[in-house]
């Protein structure tokens, strides 16, 4: 019988390595990789900010939503927008062919990454407030979803990526 667990999807903030560590971790385990944002991109024909900007976050909620829904993908390691979390049917449509893997890195980290804050796409549904106001308004969202959890403040990418590989709660074939 085959594991219907084939996919490995990433969580987690901006800057929290998702399509870097994601890249990596598809060449390491011979899965195909793919990134939610670059679909919306595909699929809208706009940058994501370009897109919240002129339709709106609820707007770019809901295509965020049909893009998850619309993934039937195997053996894919699969790189979430941020703001992914916020559907509960897109997150449980994700988990069914596999574990969702939030990557935690501490917020003073990801401030230092995330320097493109009015051009990276990021919402927040309750609207104003800093990047620091929205990791902390997610950090609950993130871990409920979150099968397992890696830190990653402060290690390369590679070391993540080859750690991910080795949990034993994947069961992968690699």
């Amino acid at each position: 019988m085959q594991n219907k667990f084939t996919n490995i999807t990433l969580i987690g903030m901006a800057g929290a390595g998702k399509t870097t560590i994601g890249s990596l971790l598809a060449e390491l385990s011979g899965k195909e990789f793919i990134d939610t944002d670059e679909l919306i991109i595909e699929r809208t024909g706009m940058a994501l900010q370009d897109y919240i900007n002129q339709l709106g976050h609820k707007r770019f909620q809901q295509v965020e939503e049909q893009t998850l829904l619309s993934i039937n993908l195997q053996n894919h390691v699969i790189a979430t927008g941020g703001s992914a979390i916020y559907s509960e049917r897109g997150m449980k449509h994700l988990q069914a062919s596999g574990p969702l893997i939030l990557l935690e890195v501490g917020v003073e980290t990801l401030e230092q990454r995330v320097r493109n804050l009015n051009t990276r796409g990021l919402i927040n549904p309750e609207a104003g407030g800093s990047f620091r106001d929205l990791f902390y308004a997610r950090k609950p969202l993130y871990k409920r979803w979150a099968d397992i959890r890696i830190e990653c403040s402060a290690r390369s990418p590679k070391e993540i990526a080859r750690e991910i590989l080795k949990n034993p709660a994947l069961h992968l074939n690699h």
